[in-house]
């Protein structure tokens, strides 16, 4: 399970994204603020806790209708509006969007699925494809490694794919070999 801070951020990330920060045409959203609640019941729109927590992440083109629908549906209109808002117009809270949350996963039959859960499985799937871990770190707005290490599972089918890779470059370096000598190009003496 994500540490509370962790998921906070993820949600003060979503809550903090206006309509300018996402632009469908070139399939991006930028992460700019964020909203933090603070102890005192008061909230804060800041920027993101790392110079790196500031980025362009791309939106994989499959779920743009879904956003389309959800600008054209829930968002406020013009270019400041924001896009997740409360029923009341106001921006939500944390503990009122995680009411929401559960009352949608009971809706869905879903059990135990955390908010933070959506990200870690993004994150996964985007390791999956070959995302080297600088890229990873990256499209994660974190300045270190070690949260990214964290989606690089070694997952029996990537394995599968990270050998058969390897198999295609040993066919490729074999295919340029002069013979059984050694290397291709290697001269005796």
């Amino acid at each position: 399970m994500p540490d509370q801070g962790s998921q906070h951020r993820a949600q003060g990330e979503l809550i903090g994204l206006h309509r300018r920060d996402i632009d469908l045409d070139n399939g991006t959203v930028r992460v700019r603020r964020a909203v933090a609640e603070l102890g005192n019941g008061q909230r804060e729109i800041k920027a993101p806790k790392s110079v790196v927590g500031k980025r362009t992440v791309s939106i994989p083109d499959v779920v743009a209708p879904e956003i389309r629908e959800h600008l054209k549906t829930y968002a406020e209109p013009g270019a400041d509006g924001r896009v997740f808002i409360g029923a009341k117009g106001a921006t939500p809270r944390r503990n009122h969007f995680n009411r929401l949350w559960r009352k949608a996963c009971e809706k869905a039959g879903i059990k135990g699925l955390h908010f933070h859960d959506l990200r870690h499985t993004g994150n996964t799937l985007a390791a999956s494809t070959g995302a080297s871990t600088r890229e990873l770190m990256t499209r994660m707005g974190h300045s270190t490694a070690r949260a990214a290490l964290i989606y690089q599972h070694a997952g029996a089918d990537r394995d599968r794919l990270i050998a058969d890779a390897l198999s295609d470059l040993v066919r490729k370096g074999r295919q340029g070999t002069a013979g059984p000598k050694g290397h291709a190009g290697d001269t005796p003496g």
